[in-house]
Formats: C-alpha cells, structure tokens, sequence
C-alpha cells in the first residue's frame, strides 16, 4: 500500500501526527535523518509517550506507518505535513536550518497537486517568506496554482491525555483560500475541529501568541513568589486563593524556570522579527528575562536553606535533586531548568546527584539516577514533582528539602526542615 501522507520529522509532533492520521485508515511514512529511529519505528517500537509501542506496532503491522531515511518517498503521497525543530541559535536568533534543508529536498520532488503544510513553530513570514520560495525554486511550480502551501501550527503537550492531537483544534491558514481549503481537507480525516485563518502569517502568530501568553503569566507569578520571600508570605496559597474567583482569573503556578521547546523559545522568534518593524517587544524580552534568572534565584534559595537549615555551605554539601525532565511524569528534557540548576550547584562546589524514575540518565553531566534515599544527602531539592514520589515519606525522612512545586504541599508548609520558593 503507498503512503497517502508524509510527515518529515518523527519527533514528539511527527510521530503523534502520524498515529492519528493512521488512526483514520491513512497510509502514512515518516521522514528522518536518524537511521537508528527509522528502525525502532519500523520494527513498532516507540520513543514517544504519547504513542504507545503496542499500538505503534500495529499501525505498522498493518502497513498504515512506515519509516525511511530517503526523500523519494515524497513524489507519491498527496500531502507533506513538516515537522521539525525550529531552535534558537547561541545568540537566541531563529535557527531555520533544519527546516530550510528539508524543504530543498522536498521542492526537488514535489509535484503538481500536492498539499505541502508546515507545522513547526516560528515567526510570522517564514511560510510565505522562507519556505515558498525554495519550493517554488526548486520544483519549477507556483504555489497557489500548482500546489498548495499552508502553515498549521502543532500543539502538542506531550503526555497529555485530555487533548491529543486528534482533539485539539487545528488552526489553519493558506498562501491562498484554495491552499486553506486543500490543508483543511487533508488534516479533517484525522482531527476533530479546524480553525480557518485568513492567512499562514495570522497562523503563525497565533502559535506564538499561546506561548507567549504562558511566558508572560509565569513570568509575573515568578517575580511574586521571589517577592513573597521576602515579605514572608506563602506564593502558592495566595495562588490558590485567586483561583477560586470564577471569572477575570486563569491560575498559572511559579517554579525553577521554563522547560520543554515552546514555552522558552517561541517568544523569542517574535522578539527578533520585530526588529525588522522596528519595534521592541518589551514585555515578552522583560518575562524572558525573569523567567531566564530563576535557576540562579533557585540556587541561591538553596544556598539560604543549607546555611540557615544545616550550618551549611553549597560547597562541599551533598544534594540530591528530585526530578530532572521538565514536566511531571515524563522523561522529555528539553531545555529544562534542572540542567541549569544542576550547573549552577556543581559550579558551587555541591556533590550532585539526582533521581528521576523517567530520566535513567544525564550523559552530558555524566550522571546516572540514583535510588531515592533522602536521608543520604544534605538537601533534598524538588525540581519537577512526579506523581509516583511519596513526598509525605520524603518530608519525614530527608535532612533538608528545598521544594520549588509545593510538591510537599501541607506537610511542607510550616515545617522547618521545608523551604519553599
């Protein structure tokens, strides 16, 4: 059976994509340059949470998914839906590599008919500005007449069972209304609900507008917590307590920093197209900024902890950080905070170590989980609150804990040995 559908990236969007495309009777291959993924996936095992190996296994048994590391593929399906990573550089500038290097081999396959979609998150203008001219360079057609060119941008919070990618609703737009029309088709066999904009640039702008918003909220009860510090009042009941009001309020929760691709990174693809209009986007720059300074808020709270909680300095203290993805109850490591944390305390002169029942390793800092024996360190520092911790038991059997989730919650509240953020 030939692929209907192609998705070029199989990463935490590409291959959840796949699945509910398969999920609705599609043939689908996904494109990727990692040799090792395209055989883990064609033997039905999967690296995302999302899409389990089991039902993986048999999407491809029955020929719905495949893998392949060649672009060939592409001549034959109806649609190329991309997704892959859209990073910042060193000097936090948009890094379109990935995407531009894709597109090249896809403009030199692509024929009339197809519906070509980017899904990864980027500034307004890259569809119209950056994709469509190599496609239309290299393959010799017009987008809008030859084939259709849309942005719809992915969704995706992995491990989230609530809204998937088959029930969260799909924003759209088109380089034309017919380019709209054409995406829309192809994503309605899989997705529940699509949301038609007017154009890719509208599209685009309203993926960044949704994390940006996130940023900006998390960024403001950041800075409340670091001021309830110091006039001794407790950020997380005070939060509570606001989100009891049923209306003019939505609930966002401070913690060591951002994590995962979005949330960190997005805001800043509109921060540096703006200066194209010459206008600075001073808000979004302030929230990067203090959202950006947590780690090192984070260490000085655990300095403050072992000095006053222990007689103790970070140099030479034994800590034992609980928690490393940048999520509960996942093992996704994208830019979370507990690598900069972990940086900040060994730079500190801390002996770290770290248990995470999701991460069995960090082979960057050469560090390996360690079982959950609390009682063995200095201090105890809660960086992301797995579900599957007894953080009671945690209370009652570590020396020192700095909680930066309230993931002790009452027990921690008022006991001397629990620092909170």
């Amino acid at each position: 059976m030939s692929p209907e559908i192609a998705v070029v990236g199989a990463g935490y969007v590409g291959v959840p994509l796949a699945d509910v495309f398969a999920d609705a009777g599609k043939n689908v291959v996904l494109v990727e340059v990692d040799d090792s993924r395209v055989a883990q996936l064609n033997r039905g095992e999967s690296y995302i949470l999302d899409v389990p190996s089991e039902k993986l296994a048999g999407h491809v048994k029955a020929g719905r998914i495949s893998a392949t590391t060649g672009y060939d593929v592409l001549r034959d399906v109806d649609a190329i839906l991309i997704a892959l990573p859209t990073p910042l550089s060193k000097q936090r500038e948009p890094d379109l590599s990935i995407v531009e290097s894709a597109t090249r081999d896809i403009a030199s396959r692509l024929r009339t008919g197809q519906v070509v979609v980017l899904e990864s998150t980027t500034y307004p203008g890259t569809t119209r500005e950056r994709v469509q001219p190599i496609l239309e360079q290299g393959s010799g057609l017009k987008a809008g007449e030859d084939f259709h060119l849309a942005f719809s941008p992915e969704r995706v919070d992995p491990g989230r069972e609530d809204w998937t990618t088959r029930t969260t609703p799909k924003v759209i737009g088109g380089i034309t209304p017919a380019c709209t029309e054409a995406a829309s088709a192809v994503y309605a066999s899989a997705v529940d609900r699509m949301v038609e904009v007017s154009s890719p640039e509208a599209a685009e702008l309203t993926k960044l507008l949704e994390n940006i918003f996130r940023s900006v909220n998390i960024a403001l009860v950041n800075e409340l917590a670091r001021l309830c510090g110091r006039m001794k009042i407790d950020i997380w009941e005070v939060v509570d307590a606001a989100a009891t009001k049923p209306f003019g309020f939505m609930s966002f929760r401070p913690g060591p920093g951002l994590g995962g691709h979005c949330i960190p990174i997005d805001p800043f693809y509109l921060t540096w197209k703006a200066r194209e209009y010459d206008f600075t986007t001073e808000f979004i720059e302030l929230a990067g900024k203090v959202n950006q300074s947590m780690p090192y808020y984070c260490r000085s709270l655990i300095s403050q902890a072992l000095n006053h909680g222990a007689g103790k300095s970070l140099a030479g203290s034994k800590l034992l950080v609980l928690g490393v993805s940048y999520k509960p109850d996942i093992g996704d490591m994208r830019e979370s905070p507990a690598l900069k944390i972990i940086e900040l305390m060994r730079n500190a002169g801390a002996d770290v170590s770290y248990h995470d029942p999701y991460v069995p390793e960090l082979s960057n800092e050469d560090l390996r989980s360690v079982p959950l024996e609390p009682a063995a360190y200095d201090c105890v520092v809660i960086v992301t609150e797995h579900s599957s911790i007894d953080y009671a038991r945690l209370v009652d059997d570590a020396q020192l804990i700095v909680d930066f989730r309230n993931a002790t919650g009452r027990n921690g509240t008022g006991n001397g040995k629990v620092w909170k953020l």
